[in-house]
């Protein structure tokens, strides 16, 4: 799906998902670097983000995968 990522003013990390009209914070993620990793938004749902370079500005829509919880 389908997944925009960015950095709200006071520097938390947003993740936005235009199907479902969601945006929600990333509450952890695997790497400090974000990318190859997976991420947890507040709402429990947790994105298999890919891999990418470390440079990669934000804000950047990006083809992440949902993982079952």
């Amino acid at each position: 799906m389908k997944v925009m990522l960015r950095r709200h003013t006071d520097g938390r990390l947003f993740a936005y998902v235009p199907k479902k009209d969601l945006e929600e914070p990333v509450v952890a993620q695997q790497h400090p670097t974000l990318w190859g990793g997976t991420v947890t938004l507040a709402n429990g749902w947790t994105l298999e983000l890919p891999e990418m370079a470390v440079e990669t500005r934000l804000p950047v829509t990006v083809e992440a995968r949902r993982l079952e919880t």
